[in-house]
């Protein structure tokens, strides 16, 4: 059982009348021939380390190495605990926890890159909120994310997630798309509806610059990733409502794809352009010390 774009992996899910997920590790498993107990246990350790990663943002006080961020995601626990979040809670939840983990990845600690270590919040932030809204089990959880695997797979075979090649839009649309299509499954979507919740969060973002302050990943990093978290739930209502996406995920990413490649080379990882050009921006990297790439 294999796939090469959207289409083909739909056709799939009709004829077995599988979900996304189950057509994901049966791929893994079969047509990869690899071991379906350790393939879960791969998975199932990808997970405990993106909890992990959160509980550490959570409970240590990180200093990242460009010293530019950390201790966000405390503050925005402490807002909601005081019940003066605007946000509801699986949204305040979510990009919390995704803020946390772009701290943990900063500070140089152990995190999940899904797909990027740039937007490794992403993916956490949203299952580990919808995990605790909905009380979800781990394995449930674990399951979801060969969905989000499957949307990766397809954006990496045939176009990409790298910023310098697709700028932000690579990255963290990305990992929103792949977090749209899990939840989206989670909440009993069908495949077509998963697949449309990753084309309207890619869509959603189409045209993102990566430009990383100091060439760090930490400004403005960390704020995308809550907002891929929060655009990747924002998709998923939209599918699951019934609303179908006028265009299909194989467009979306080959049009993500183009608009990337035409993105020029100042906003894509460079530091050249955008945000690492503020005033602000580069008297903050003068103060810390970082040696500016531009």
């Amino acid at each position: 059982m294999n796939f090469t774009n959207g289409k083909q992996l739909l056709d799939l899910c009709n004829e077995h009348k599988l979900p996304i997920s189950q057509v994901m590790f049966t791929r893994e498993t079969t047509y990869l021939e690899q071991n379906p107990e350790q393939v879960f246990k791969k998975m199932e350790q990808a997970y405990t380390i993106m909890k992990q990663a959160i509980h550490r943002a959570l409970t240590e006080d990180l200093i990242s190495m460009g010293g530019m961020i950390g201790g966000e995601s405390n503050k925005l626990h402490a807002l909601r605990m005081e019940g003066k979040n605007i946000c509801g809670s699986l949204v305040s939840k979510a990009i919390t926890y995704a803020i946390g983990v772009l701290e943990v990845n900063a500070s140089m600690g152990l995190i999940v890159a899904a797909p990027t270590a740039g937007s490794s919040g992403v993916i956490p932030g949203v299952l580990c909120a919808v995990q605790e809204e909905y009380d979800l089990t781990d394995a449930e959880i674990i399951q979801s994310l060969y969905t989000a695997s499957a949307v990766g797979y397809l954006i990496t075979r045939n176009a990409t997630t790298a910023g310098d090649e697709g700028g932000c839009q690579a990255e963290v649309g990305s990992a929103s798309a792949m977090a749209a299509a899990a939840i989206t499954e989670l909440r009993g979507g069908t495949p077509s509806q998963c697949l449309d919740a990753a084309s309207f969060a890619l869509i959603n973002i189409l045209g993102l610059v990566c430009d990383p302050v100091g060439g760090l990943v930490e400004i403005p990093c960390q704020n995308r990733n809550a907002m891929g978290a929060s655009n990747a739930l924002i998709s998923a209502e939209i599918a699951l409502s019934g609303i179908q996406s006028v265009v299909p995920i194989d467009e979306a990413i080959e049009i993500m794809y183009r608009v990337g490649r035409s993105l020029p080379m100042s906003l894509r990882e460079t530091a050249q352009g955008g945000t690492a050009l503020s005033p602000s921006a580069c008297s903050a990297c003068r103060s810390k010390s970082i040696k500016q790439t531009f």
